[in-house]
């Protein structure tokens, strides 16, 4: 049971080793994503698409791993990652966008979580459809409420039991490519090659995909955002690299085996998980039903990470005063239990509006890679200014360390246009009414609610919330 709410006695923070900052990483990148990859690359393009793409995906995202790890090394002084680089390089407001988008971001992350158990229970039983049925959401919030009742015991302990969740959940992935191989087909990846009569232009095509890549990584950011449990502060910047170059190969391996085994019409039709119907295809229904149980147990360890990091970025903005002051309490187990309730209660949220969608999972996916561009474009200008010395603190680093940054600034600029208005639009819906947390924290402190540029920056998000709800209403736009 999980000690009472102390306000007065700030906790002591756990200290996390490498290696469980490491499977923190890997935890949060291998969850729902890598398990539809099959079925989302082949709805767009063929095989030399995918190549492309991952190795547009790999570079940019190696480049924001990049990030976080001379983030990390110099600024030492700041915890929580995206939150507070945001906030150091760009002022309060800014910062304050930064967490809440990437607390958002997460929040509805988990919800792709709990869609894809279901349509992959669905399989079986009708009833759960494709995890956005009544039945589904039901349990699903079932599973939530679950969690929260999980991680309120301490963060020592939900920790531990994503360590062992990210090893036991990596076997059958890597089994999923090894079989793969066994029964691949050159005449079938051959005819994949150029893409099918559906898929536009090469461009079109790579660009169709970066969500997808962006959902995947999501996670690359972890052991920063998780940074003042480390025992080593160097041990940041190690595991975020390591984790991002672990799981690299292995999505991309996910998708392009894929490519030999089914042809890509086929594969794009498959339903949720779709590297359960390619491994059925492949070796029979025991392939499924193997991929299946590896999905439970993915998907459980990533919502348990996800659900961690989303909380510690709340806690960590309120102690630093931009967010209400209740949600800076924890317990003297170090659970931050007012920013885990608001945690479970968007996701619960979301969940239910997957009701109303076309295609739940895809929506919860894109909407989550969209939630986390803006949080990782500010961390990635906010290293350039590092770079240059332009931060206050920090000496000027190398050209290694600015074109570092500068492409990380290039890449999240072309995710920015590959999210395409839809998502930009829904993604203000979301940040625009979250200021109400930001000027409660302001009227807590006695100080002036916003100044004449935090006025601008407030205009253009409720100007994007409004165009977007207008835009849904009158059908414009649909989720």
């Amino acid at each position: 049971m999980a000690q009472p709410v102390n306000e007065v006695q700030a906790p002591r923070a756990a200290k996390l080793a490498f290696w469980t900052l490491t499977s923190m990483v890997v935890g949060s990148m291998v969850g729902a994503g890598v398990f539809s990859l099959p079925s989302r690359f082949a709805q767009e393009t063929g095989v030399a698409g995918a190549l492309i793409s991952w190795a547009v995906a790999g570079t940019g995202m190696l480049m924001l791993a990049f990030v976080f790890q001379n983030l990390a090394n110099r600024r030492p002084d700041l915890d929580a990652g995206v939150y507070a680089y945001a906030k150091a390089g760009f002022g309060e407001y800014p910062g304050f966008f930064s967490a809440f988008g990437y607390w958002a971001s997460a929040c509805v992350g988990n919800v792709t979580y709990w869609v894809l158990i279901m349509s992959t229970a669905g399989a079986l039983v009708p009833a759960l459809g494709e995890g956005d049925t009544v039945l589904a959401i039901v349990l699903s919030s079932a599973g939530l409420w679950g969690f929260f009742l999980l991680i309120k015991q301490g963060v020592k302990e939900a920790a531990a039991i994503n360590r062992i969740v990210t090893v036991a959940k990596l076997i059958p992935i890597c089994v999923f490519v090894l079989l793969s191989l066994f029964v691949f087909d050159p005449a079938v990846f051959a005819a994949n090659f150029g893409g099918a009569d559906y898929a536009g232009s090469l461009f079109s095509q790579v660009r169709g995909t970066m969500l997808a890549t962006v959902f995947v990584f999501l996670g690359v950011e972890g052991a920063s955002v998780y940074s003042r449990h480390a025992k080593r502060r160097s041990d940041v910047g190690r595991a975020t690299v390591i984790g991002f170059l672990s799981v690299f190969a292995v999505f991309a391996s996910v998708t392009i085996v894929s490519y030999g085994i089914l042809p890509m019409e086929e594969i794009a039709e498959l339903r949720q998980p779709s590297m359960a119907g390619v491994l059925e295809a492949a070796v029979g229904t025991w392939g499924m039903v193997f991929v299946s149980i590896g999905l439970v147990i993915s998907v459980l360890g990533a919502y348990l990470a996800w659900t961690l990091m989303a909380a510690e970025v709340l806690f960590v903005a309120a102690k630093d005063k931009d967010m209400p002051r209740f949600l800076g309490r924890a317990t003297t187990a170090d659970v931050p239990v007012p920013a885990l309730v608001l945690t479970t209660a968007l996701s619960q949220l979301v969940l239910i509006v997957t009701y109303f969608s076309d295609d739940a999972f895809n929506f919860a996916l894109d909407l989550t890679s969209a939630l986390s561009l803006i949080p990782f474009l500010l961390a990635a200008l906010f290293a350039v200014k590092v770079a240059a010395g332009r931060d206050g603190r920090a000496a000027r680093g190398g050209r290694p360390e600015m074109t570092v940054a500068v492409l990380a600034v290039l890449y999240t600029a072309f995710l920015l246009f590959a999210a395409g208005l839809k998502f930009v639009l829904v993604s203000f819906i979301i940040y625009a009414p979250a200021t109400i947390l930001f000027v409660m924290a302001r009227r807590e402190q006695g100080r002036r609610l916003f100044s004449p540029w935090e006025v601008v920056l407030l205009a253009v998000s409720i100007a994007g919330a409004v165009l977007g709800v207008v835009a849904l209403a009158a059908g414009w736009l649909s989720i």
